[in-house]
């Protein structure tokens, strides 16, 4: 099987599952009875969060391999997750900014959950940030792995602030149950797998187009040291 062939098989099964988490959304989940059809956000905004907590899972995972390996692909791969993480941290922050004008009549507060995961979005902006300061690669491969291990710590504190501090965000998945209707469970699923399987997706052609340029810019820098 060949990689253009998986690649849009890939794609396909990307597609399929969006098009199944749109229908199950507006057609399949019933209608919350306080919040309306706002609360149909839910199951986006959830589920980008979770595919940024598993961009930043793996650029940890990576940031140890790099550490330990010192082989430049964990940086490729730690960072190229990254990238994909920011994205999706900044569409969770801009989703829940949406759902709470209508439900909290406000666009921002300053609610344990919310500040948390501002705080995360600047951690790995910074990450990026620190890529484009530091010239040489091993030098800063290293200080990214360090910022991708340190800055994950962060992501349990977000999932468990609106537990642990007064917090006016939703819990909805309790360590005993999840606290909406089995359509709506079946829903998030849904949509949650739509979105996990963009992120392989994504990071397969990052990663892909990433270590592709790094074997270019080697073989220039040999044809250029034989001349």
């Amino acid at each position: 099987m060949n990689t253009d062939f998986r690649s849009k098989a890939l794609t396909a099964v990307v597609g399929l599952l969006f098009l199944s988490a749109i229908y199950t959304i507006f057609f399949y989940a019933p209608t919350e009875r306080v919040m309306g059809i706002v609360q149909k956000i839910f199951y986006v905004h959830l589920s980008m969060a979770f595919t940024a907590f598993l961009s930043f899972f793996i650029a940890f995972i990576c940031g140890i391999l790099y550490l330990i390996k010192k082989d430049i692909k964990w940086d490729v791969y730690g960072s190229s997750s990254v990238e994909i993480g920011v994205v999706f941290i900044s569409l969770t922050l801009f989703s829940g900014v949406m759902w709470a004008r209508p439900i909290w009549n406000t666009w921002w507060t300053w609610d344990p959950r919310l500040t948390t995961a501002l705080i995360l979005w600047f951690i790995y902006v910074s990450y990026l940030i620190l890529r484009t300061s530091v010239d040489q690669e091993s030098k800063r491969a290293a200080y990214c792995a360090v910022l991708a291990i340190v800055g994950f710590v962060d992501v349990p504190i977000v999932f468990m602030s609106a537990r642990v501090w007064r917090s006016i965000h939703p819990v909805v998945i309790k360590s005993d149950s999840i606290d909406i209707e089995p359509s709506m469970i079946f829903t998030l699923a849904i949509t949650m797998a739509a979105f996990f399987s963009l992120w392989f997706l994504l990071f397969r052609l990052k990663t892909n187009v990433a270590l592709t340029c790094k074997r270019i810019r080697f073989l220039e820098n040999r044809i250029e040291g034989g001349d």
